[in-house]
């Protein structure tokens, strides 16, 4: 949203206009080795399981997949990383952001794959991979500390953290992800410089607050006087209510919000939080609609690493029943603590609960309107 004209690393080159030796398709791929690479290890006991194969493929594939992620992942935090970022360098956030979220979507889908072996033709060789776990994948744990997942949002594993569990050649790889910035810091900070928040001559926040609360209202008068809600049911949902109007009002209040955020209600800071609210509400104006993409780029993000962890915690059930994991947790059960609780970008879902119809959101000053809009389609004054 800002331009620069200072050079970034983002920004590459072509290579130079010259001949280069021919490559041929399996030493390129390196076929010999990656085809190697699958070693069963019941077929090592001489008994081996025909789906064990598959077993092996699938979770390589996943770690292929995880090995793109971190690549278009620190290609975002670079660009993240500028004091201020180029026009241009937004459709490229974007289109990155986009290509985790297809990546994503293989993850989800290779599940189905890995459930085409029964649990009867995963007991064929469950006890040969005592203690291995997914849990131990350093990459993924990688992509989660680079996305911002924090320390006291993990479910811990056997009641110690992770990093206890993790291959000691990685473990120091994984753990310094934890000291750099992460995309939830970055984004909070490129939030942080939006401008458009304090706009002289025009209150937008007092006219926004005027209609959310309105919205709110008839929300309540709906279920005091017309709602098929009676007793304990309609009493929870006033209460509801109030909680909801209470978070929106403390939105305005510094010092509240920062309350709010204490507890938890709220990750992301005070300005940063405005800022993503004033561009999902005015998302159409021409200067706001990639910034509206990667917002919800973010939560597609999310929510996908959140429907693969179900899926995964589906998958144990069906396979292990009550049994413990390989790696010694309590299979379905952790993996399922952890579809909710490891989410990172949660302000962007709850953010959605004070949103207005377009119909009733403030009218946006000429000016301002100029200032969102291309300079190419508008008539000098």
């Amino acid at each position: 949203m800002i331009q620069s004209k200072s050079a970034h690393p983002i920004d590459q080159k072509g290579p130079p206009m010259k001949k280069f030796p021919p490559v041929e398709y399996q030493s390129y791929l390196k076929l010999d080795q990656l085809l190697g690479a699958q070693a069963p290890k019941s077929a090592e006991y001489g008994n081996e399981a025909h789906d064990e194969m598959l077993f092996i493929i699938v979770h390589q594939a996943y770690e292929l997949w995880f090995k793109q992620i971190l690549k278009e992942l620190d290609s975002v935090l670079t660009v993240f990383s500028a004091p201020t970022i180029e026009d241009h360098h937004m459709g490229v956030i974007v289109s990155r952001l986009a290509r985790i979220i297809e990546i994503q979507k293989l993850l989800i889908q290779q599940i189905t794959v890995l459930e085409t072996m029964t649990p009867q033709d995963f007991l064929e060789f469950r006890d040969y991979l005592y203690p291995a776990s997914g849990f131990q994948s350093a990459q993924n744990r990688m992509i989660e500390n680079k996305l911002g997942l924090v320390a006291d949002q993990r479910i811990r594993f056997n009641q110690s953290s992770y990093e206890k569990h993790l291959d000691e050649k990685y473990r120091s790889k994984v753990t310094d992800t934890q000291s750099e910035p992460s995309l939830f810091e970055q984004v909070e900070k490129w939030l942080e410089r939006t401008p458009f928040l304090n706009i002289e001559g025009f209150n937008f926040w007092s006219k926004y607050r005027e209609s959310v609360e309105s919205m709110f209202q008839a929300d309540r008068d709906y279920i005091e006087k017309h709602s098929p809600l009676e007793g304990a049911e309609k009493e929870n949902s006033l209460k509801e209510m109030d909680t909801a109007l209470e978070t929106f009002k403390a939105i305005f209040d510094e010092e509240s919000y920062k309350e709010f955020r204490q507890n938890g209600a709220w990750r992301l800071s005070y300005n940063a939080l405005h800022a993503a609210l004033f561009i999902n509400i005015y998302r159409d104006e021409p200067a706001l609609q990639l910034p509206f993409q990667i917002l919800q780029s973010l939560i597609d993000i999310d929510e996908n690493f959140t429907m693969w962890r179900y899926r995964h915690a589906l998958m144990a059930h069906r396979m292990l029943g009550r049994k413990i994991g390989t790696g010694g947790s309590s299979g379905h059960k952790y993996l399922k603590q952890a579809t909710e609780k490891h989410k990172v970008f949660n302000d962007f879902f709850n953010l959605t609960t004070f949103f207005l119809p377009k119909s009733q959101r403030p009218t946006l000053p000429a000016e301002v309107k100029r200032k969102l809009s291309y300079n190419y389609s508008l008539e000098e004054e």
